[in-house]
């Protein structure tokens, strides 16, 4: 099948207010600024208030995409929202953003690939676009870890924030758009990062919450040496689908979980920093809403001109992975 071009016509990014610092957690954890940021570059977080949930995050930047894109919510064909945090089991976060936005037409559902879930989403929507049966879609990564992360487990809580970054796809001029995806999946590692209760495995109940099985749960050495290994293979399968060397790039969007797996994909790459997105130390580990989010800023502050080749790529709990290649 050949597929029409389909590119971002819009973005738009959103984070709560509230900012969670290393010093803050020092007086609640026992951990150090200087652990924290020396091992994971993170050195604060946002923080959703007690009366916002991710539907809300997605919706701010929602509004902010469709008003770049020059789009009412009304002519929206298809809404993605990825998440591992949606407000309910159902219905989906993507039908309550639906109606918070007013898209009355638009098809809507949410995708689960925990923070390869807004490459996952792109893919999808762009398939929907270039087949010609949508002619545009909105594209949210957006997530609330606070909500699911255990602020006594000085492991993970200095990991995690909260965020929304958003995407208008549309049909773009021959030449620009998405070029190529590379997607993946590693399921015997499922144990190794995952959110044990709260499903129909594992049901809410006195015993799941006194255990604390519905918090996170990683094992951080396993999902390093995966993170490292999976950031590069995909990397190098996405520029090969799309005929790029990796000297065509002229900005890297990696997923922003930890800035030694960062540095570790931009040495592979022979990147230099400044062609590479990195915010870590702003929002930490925001999941879905991580590769958004860093797209979203760099494309706000003019670092990515017309014509720029761009680099996506991340890791989540599934094990999944994604990349993809796109011409701006």
């Amino acid at each position: 099948m050949n597929l029409r071009p389909v590119g971002i016509i819009g973005t738009g990014m959103y984070v709560p207010e509230k900012v969670l610092t290393n010093a803050d957690l020092e007086k609640m954890v026992e951990t150090n600024d200087e652990w924290i940021v020396s091992r994971t570059g993170i050195r604060e977080r946002h923080i959703a208030a007690p009366e916002q949930a991710t539907s809300d995050l997605a919706y701010e930047a929602a509004v902010r995409a469709l008003d770049k894109a020059g789009l009412k919510a009304e002519e929206l064909d298809l809404i993605i929202v990825a998440t591992i945090t949606p407000d309910m089991a159902f219905p989906s976060t993507a039908c309550i953003l639906q109606e918070k936005l007013g898209a009355k037409k638009a098809a809507a559902f949410d995708l689960s690939a925990a923070c390869s879930g807004f490459v996952y989403s792109l893919a999808t929507a762009v398939n929907f676009i270039g087949s010609g049966m949508y002619g545009n879609a909105l594209v949210i990564g957006a997530d609330t870890l606070s909500r699911i992360t255990d602020y006594t487990d000085r492991n993970t809580c200095v990991l995690f924030g909260d965020g929304a970054g958003a995407v208008v796809l549309g049909p773009v001029s021959e030449g620009r758009g998405f070029k190529s995806f590379d997607l993946g999946a590693e399921g015997t590692g499922g144990p190794l990062l995952n959110l044990e209760a709260g499903g129909s495995r594992l049901p809410a109940s006195e015993e799941t919450v006194k255990n604390g099985k519905h918090y996170i749960y990683m094992n951080g050495r396993e999902v390093f040496k995966f993170a490292v290994r999976v950031m590069g293979t995909a990397t190098d399968e996405v520029l090969r689908k799309a005929g790029f060397t990796k000297e065509d790039i002229d900005l890297f969007v990696p997923h922003q979980a930890n800035i030694r797996i960062i540095q570790s994909a931009m040495q592979r790459l022979e990147l230099p920093e400044e062609k590479c997105v990195i915010n870590v130390d702003k929002y930490a580990n925001t999941s879905a809403a991580s590769i958004p989010l860093a797209l979203v800023e760099a494309a706000e502050e003019g670092r990515i001109k017309e014509g720029d080749k761009v680099l996506l790529v991340g890791f989540g709990g599934g094990l999944t992975w994604g990349a993809a290649t796109l011409v701006w």
